[in-house]
């Protein structure tokens, strides 16, 4: 059976990992985390020839949802001839969503929107897309509404910036919460199993087992 393929485009000066996931058989995937920089992330999805189904958010920060609404636009209809889904993350993001065109104009950044989800996510899901099943968790604390998405046969997970090789994601935010989300990436990450590799919002990927073992906040 065809493994999934992911690819990653680094885009927006924030350097961070939009995915391409999809499945080698049937071509047909999921874009996460448009940050921006639509053009380059449609030239791979082209390159790769790959049909999008799915645009999905991990959380609502400009940098990761900034290009989903450009996105939308410019990817082709489903087969039924709606547009394609912007899904996730948890509501609880939705403020931050609905603030990007003001953040990304005060930081003098072009080509980032606000973008309203066609639905929310909540802890439990499974999402079927690129031949995967994406099990959702809610790990707040970075943001109040961050999710990230687990393939447990496949063996890996889509974190966002929960969990970096050697960090953690940013807490300093008047909503941020750094407790909550040591707490929570604890409780629902390290409980995966060390052999599943992650796929961080930004930077280098690692697994489980490694972050168990090296990262200073795993260690507290």
């Amino acid at each position: 059976m065809p493994s999934p393929k992911i690819e990653i485009v680094v885009v927006t000066p924030f350097q961070q990992n939009c995915q391409i996931l999809w499945d080698a058989e049937s071509r047909r995937g999921v874009v996460v985390d448009p940050g921006g920089d639509v053009p380059a992330i449609l030239d791979r999805v082209r390159a790769n020839d790959v049909t999008i189904d799915a645009i999905l958010l991990t959380h609502g920060h400009l940098d990761h949802a900034g290009g989903a609404a450009e996105l939308r636009d410019a990817l082709p209809p489903l087969a039924d001839g709606t547009r394609v889904p912007v899904i996730g993350p948890d509501v609880r993001d939705a403020f931050l969503l609905a603030g990007i065109d003001k953040q990304s104009a005060g930081m003098g950044i072009s080509g980032m929107h606000d973008v309203e989800p066609d639905r929310y996510l909540t802890e439990g899901e499974v999402l079927d897309f690129a031949g995967c099943r994406l099990k959702v968790l809610h790990v707040p604390g970075h943001t109040p509404g961050h999710i990230v998405f687990i393939e447990e046969a496949q063996r890996f997970g889509l974190v966002g910036d929960t969990l970096f090789r050697g960090s953690v994601g940013r807490t300093d935010f008047p909503y941020g919460n750094g407790p909550e989300l040591i707490a929570n990436v604890k409780s629902k990450l390290l409980t995966l199993g060390d052999d599943l590799v992650i796929v961080s919002g930004h930077g280098p990927g690692s697994s489980i087992g490694s972050e168990r073992r090296t990262n200073p906040f795993m260690l507290q």
